[in-house]
């Protein structure tokens, strides 16, 4: 693969990790003022959609740590 095709290919993979963890930070912050208003319960229950999500984000950026180390071998 090309270097320019990996940059780009890294540089839409590192937007998506963003675009998770922003995701994931929304759901926590709803799960926070659940929980700080005492709906303990509904809190967690928000909050079980955020593993999914950091899950993602984590493949993601091996993914892009990979094309990073295939770029740099090009040289």
């Amino acid at each position: 693969m090309e270097r320019a095709n990996l940059e780009a290919a890294i540089k839409l993979i590192i937007a998506e990790v963003h675009n998770k963890l922003s995701e994931a930070t929304r759901i926590a912050k709803a799960a926070e003022a659940c929980v700080q208003n005492g709906a303990i319960a509904e809190g967690i229950e928000i909050s079980m959609d955020i593993e999914q999500l950091i899950y993602e984000a984590g493949r993601l950026h091996d993914a892009a740590t990979l094309l990073s180390r295939m770029s740099r071998d090009q040289d």
